[in-house]
């Protein structure tokens, strides 16, 4: 009999925290970070199929939450590491992801409208990442 889900064991992202350089982000609503790799076709003589072989992987991501201090705009464009940690109480487990050697891609200077809340994003790239506490199913 196939597995049914537990719908409870969905992460919920609002369990979710932010770490820049150890420092909690309490401010942040929404994070991403994604790897994508490059890969090369491969055209051979003879098949009319293309293949492809691995090539080099890259990260990016980015960074949204309200407007509360000047840091992203003092940090610049120098490196920083983020720790991300998803700890939802219902979950399977926690998970947690670090992602080394982030610099900022574009940092915003000035965005405000009259009657809204500030928000501000950090979209980056980083050199590389480490899953350090992984969720596991029972």
């Amino acid at each position: 009999m196939a597995e049914v889900l537990d719908a409870s064991r969905i992460c919920n992202g609002s369990f979710g925290k932010v770490y820049i350089d150890g420092e909690w982000q309490s401010n942040v609503n929404e994070c991403t970070a994604t790897e994508e790799m490059d890969k090369k076709d491969v055209v051979t003589c003879g098949s009319t199929r293309t293949k492809y072989k691995r090539g080099a992987t890259k990260g990016s991501g980015s960074i949204k939450g309200y407007h509360i201090t000047s840091k992203m705009i003092q940090q610049g464009f120098k490196k920083f590491e983020v720790l991300t940690s998803l700890e939802d109480p219902e979950a399977y487990g926690y998970e947690r992801i670090r992602l080394i050697g982030c610099m900022a891609d574009k940092i915003s200077l000035v965005n405000f409208k009259g009657g809204d809340l500030i928000e501000q994003e950090t979209p980056f790239t980083y050199d590389d990442y480490e899953l350090v506490d992984p969720i596991e199913a029972e």
